[in-house]
């Protein structure tokens, strides 16, 4: 049932609608044209064609719902338009007011408190937060006697703390406290968050730290985490249609796009609740994360400081472990700076993105599962149309390996962090990879003997070999993926991205 086919989106997808708020302007018109008409693989291969689609063609491919996109160019909103629909079954068209849940967009807003509140001298970057937090505390360990759990180890993903994502809660289960789920006790969902190594040695993605950042704002504010976003990040950059309330007012509810799993299967309850907030759980649209990149676009000109100085935007966008900043990850340096985020909530993906000196970005929401390429596909035809430094399609060239030198790849892989599993078998110059959570299955071509990339995507992966050649693991994004030996169980729960 999870993964059937939704038979209607097809139909609907036929008519995609649009709503859009752009400008009377045939310069403007056209860009959104060959933005529209000029969808593309990330990566090209040397040799071979260059296979070029269209939006629409895209969003049918993908079985996404609805796709909604804010274009920033010089400093302001150039354009926004929202295609196709807010439930594939009922036919409610999408447009540009209608919300998405932001994901793991939520940590870079989230970051802005905690910064607004550096400046304040409330709270400092490099002070253990177990100075800060009275709800809760980060237990000592032999990894926390070396280094300390710092507020800037936390908005960094360096910290040391375990947790890299969250499934969220149906709406008919019971919801935990944050105490709750830092502990990992029942009603969570999600393992304890617990130091796992030394605070500040390496950079490791965790949802669990802006969980632990979330308590420490509530600690330190006294307010509710919800009403703190508001009165702090949410109102002053006049984001009127975003939230971080959990239970969405009625009215709030008729705008909110459904999620959807792999091939247009509506999400059960609709949506999933996220009580970590700070790690999940903004509700959004693209017009309206846009005006957060612009935001921080004006504070580095000292032209708009409704949040934080110039000084402290600054350090926000400064690079630390895993180009890494204070909350967004960042890009290039110097004149070419850049920072972005991107989100994976059940049934939602998203992704922002914005130049630090050079006014241009875009905010792309989707409400499926498959939403990812898709959106990855509209970002590279964005990048071509504005002549961004970022997320052109790159040149790549396939190697010819034998099938024995493809063979040692072929077996079972094990990422611990999310107890999930891949497939992985040598076919004709390339490997298949099946992820065994929901059975979706891509292709890796070679570049080298241990390097390897999606063509679509532009994931890049590397296998790792013991001293005798053996084939260990492989490396992808930061995650180590340990192979399994033929002897050992197959695990398989859901974790929250996909390769």
């Amino acid at each position: 049932m999870r993964h059937k086919t939704i038979l209607t989106i097809i139909i609907l997808l036929w008519h995609v609608c649009v709503a859009q708020s752009t400008p009377a302007d045939d310069g403007i018109t056209s860009k959104i044209k060959t933005v529209e008409n000029g969808l593309r693989y990330a990566i090209n291969v040397k040799g071979k064609s260059v296979p070029i689609f269209t939006i629409h063609e895209r969003i049918k491919h993908y079985h996404v719902p609805a796709v909604s996109i804010a274009l920033i160019n010089e400093g302001r909103i150039e354009w926004t338009k929202a295609y196709g629909y807010l439930d594939a079954e009922h036919m409610k068209r999408a447009n540009t007011f209608t919300l998405f849940q932001a994901a793991s967009i939520s940590k870079p807003i989230s970051a802005m408190v905690a910064l607004k509140l550096v400046e304040q001298q409330r709270l400092d970057l490099d002070k253990n937060v177990n100075t800060y937090l009275r709800s809760w505390k980060v237990k000592n360990t032999s990894f926390t006697e070396k280094e300390l759990v710092t507020l800037r180890r936390l908005l960094t993903h360096t910290a040391g703390l375990t947790v890299h994502g969250f499934l969220g809660y149906a709406a008919n289960e019971t919801l935990p406290t944050l105490i709750q789920i830092l502990n990992g006790e029942n009603p969570a969902n999600s393992r304890p968050v617990i130091s796992d190594h030394t605070p500040g040695s390496h950079w490791q993605y965790s949802g669990g730290g802006y969980v632990l950042l979330q308590q420490l704002l509530e600690d330190v504010t006294g307010w509710d985490f919800s009403s703190l976003m508001q009165r702090s990040v949410l109102s002053p950059i006049n984001m009127k249609h975003s939230t971080f309330q959990q239970i969405l007012p009625l009215s709030w509810q008729q705008r909110a796009s459904i999620g959807h799993r792999l091939h247009g299967e509506k999400l059960p309850g609709n949506w999933h609740i996220y009580p970590e907030s700070a790690a999940a759980g903004l509700w959004t649209t693209p017009s309206d994360l846009a005006l957060y990149v612009i935001e921080i676009q004006k504070s580095l000109q000292n032209q708009s400081n409704h949040i934080l100085s110039k000084q402290m935007t600054e350090k926000m966008l400064t690079k630390h472990l895993g180009d890494w900043g204070l909350g967004p990850t960042i890009y290039g340096d110097n004149d070419s700076l850049a920072f972005g985020h991107g989100g994976s909530n059940e049934g939602f993906r998203s992704f922002l993105f914005g130049t630090a000196y050079s006014g241009k970005g875009a905010v792309i929401m989707t409400n499926s599962d498959d939403g990812s390429n898709l959106i990855t596909e509209i970002v590279r035809s964005i990048a071509i149309a504005y002549d961004w430094d970022f997320h052109k399609p790159i040149m790549k060239t396939i190697v010819i390996l034998t099938p024995s030198k493809l063979a040692i790849f072929a077996g079972t892989y094990f990422l611990t962090e999310e107890n999930a599993t891949i497939l992985i078998t040598a076919q004709n110059n390339h490997l298949l990879v099946k992820q065994l959570w929901n059975g979706q299955e891509f292709l890796l071509y070679p570049e080298s003997d241990t390097d390897y990339f999606v063509i679509e995507n532009g994931f890049l992966v590397n296998f790792e070999s013991s001293t005798d050649g053996i084939i260990t693991g492989l490396n992808f994004a930061g995650f180590k993926w340990l192979k399994m030996k033929e002897d050992e169980n197959e695990k398989t729960f859901h974790p929250l991205f996909s390769l």
